[in-house]
Order: structure tokens, then C-alpha cells, then sequence
């Protein structure tokens, strides 16, 4: 890498530092409900915790915490978060050309796609600004842990998570998202017709099942993109 390029990518990770601080307030306090809901439904803390620093990813946490909730065994529950988190495939296939090197040393990088930081490093043009896609996403992943930590730790002080509102910030953070995608001209079909069909689909299909759909419709989307 050479001197200007180092420096860009200073640059473009302190910008992904300050972008990444409200997305980990956010973080924060979702990661603190899903610590109190999940040691109320019998994890213990350490269980809770490594669950929020390992999989570091809201929807499939509360999809795989909901089935056991209802009695659902471990492979139910895994196959509720694998289904939350298949929108990352379409993702993947849109970042793989911006990420160097080879395949794992790619899905090494990868593994630093959250929703918000994928949206904030896209650069409107097919292509995406790896190091803001890092820096957004470490203050994220931060603040995701610290909030799981105080939320199973303190969980019983803080008392029922619906009682204080944090079950409404799931959704409006991905509501803020895709009002993000549909002021892009580029993306507004796409994100339209994935959120509505997402929508139709939540009163009847099962958990993870409406995501599901929308990440077709965003892979079919990005398929059909003219270059």
C-alpha cells in the first residue's frame, strides 16, 4: 500500500469511527434487551454473552431466542437464525469485488458486514470503501458486547425490556435503513419491492421467512443491475 493510499484509508476508517457512534448507541441498547430476554429465558450470563460476541447479529439473536422461548430445540433455533441472517448473501456478493486478496482472506473481512456499516460504506456505484465498512463497524461491535454484558448482569434490576420501550428500536432501526435505500435511485425498486413483500409476509410465514424473501428479491435485484 502505498503512502496516499495508507492515508486515505486512515481517513476513511476515522470517518467509519464517527459514522459507526449512533448505529452503537442503537447497538447498545438492543444488545442490553437481548441480554435481559435472554437470561430470562434460562441462559445463564456467560451463555448470553458469547452468544451476543460470536454471532453479533440482532435479527438472528432474537429469531433463535424466541423459538427456544416457545420450546424450540437447538437445530430449530439455529435454522430460525440461519434463515435472519441469509439478506448477508446478497450482501457478500455485492461487497466480494471491493475486498482484496483471496477467498479467505475476503471472508475474513466479511465478517465485519453489519447491516448499517454495509449501507455506509456503499458507495452508490457497485463499489464499496472497505475501511469505512471496518471503522463503522467496530464501534458497533463494541457497544454490542458492553450492552449484552450489562443486560445479562443486570438484567433483573433493569426490569421488563417492553415496559421500557427497547423492544420498538429492532424495528425502527431497519425501518431508518430502508428509508435509506429508497432515497437511492439506484436501489429504491429493489428496496421497495423487498420491504413490501417482507411486510405481506410477517403475519404468516414463519420467523426468518420474510427476510428470507427480501434478500431474493435484493440478490435478484443485484443480478439484474446493468454494469
Amino acid at each position: 500500500m502505498t503512502e496516499g493510499a495508507d492515508d486515505g484509508a486512515r481517513t476513511a476508517f476515522r470517518r467509519g469511527l464517527r459514522l459507526g457512534i449512533p448505529f452503537a448507541v442503537v447497538g447498545f441498547l438492543l444488545s442490553l434487551s437481548f441480554g435481559v430476554l435472554a437470561r430470562q429465558a434460562g441462559f445463564s450470563t456467560t451463555q448470553a454473552i458469547v452468544t451476543a460476541v460470536i454471532v453479533f447479529a440482532g435479527s438472528a439473536q432474537f429469531a433463535m431466542l424466541s423459538v427456544i422461548t416457545v420450546g424450540g430445540g437447538i437445530p430449530a433455533a439455529l435454522t430460525a437464525a440461519s434463515l435472519m441472517n441469509s439478506r448477508f448473501l446478497a450482501m457478500g456478493v455485492a461487497l466480494a469485488p471491493s475486498l482484496p486478496g483471496g477467498p479467505l482472506k475476503r471472508a475474513a473481512q466479511g465478517q465485519t458486514v453489519v447491516d448499517a456499516s454495509w449501507a455506509l460504506a456503499n458507495r452508490g456505484d457497485g463499489t464499496f470503501d472497505r475501511w469505512l465498512l471496518f471503522g463503522t463497524t467496530l464501534p458497533q461491535y463494541v457497544s454490542w458486547t458492553l450492552g449484552c454484558v450489562v443486560g445479562a448482569v443486570f438484567g433483573d434490576a433493569l426490569g421488563d425490556t417492553h415496559r421500557l420501550g427497547l423492544d420498538a428500536i429492532y424495528p425502527v432501526f431497519f425501518l431508518s435503513l430502508l428509508i435509506a435505500e429508497l432515497r437511492d435511485p439506484a436501489s429504491r425498486w429493489v428496496a421497495a419491492g423487498g420491504g413490501l413483500l417482507a411486510l405481506a409476509l410477517v403475519p404468516i410465514a414463519p420467523p426468518g421467512v420474510p427476510i428470507l424473501a427480501a434478500s431474493a428479491v435484493a440478490l435478484f435485484g443485484l443480478v439484474r443491475k446493468p454494469s
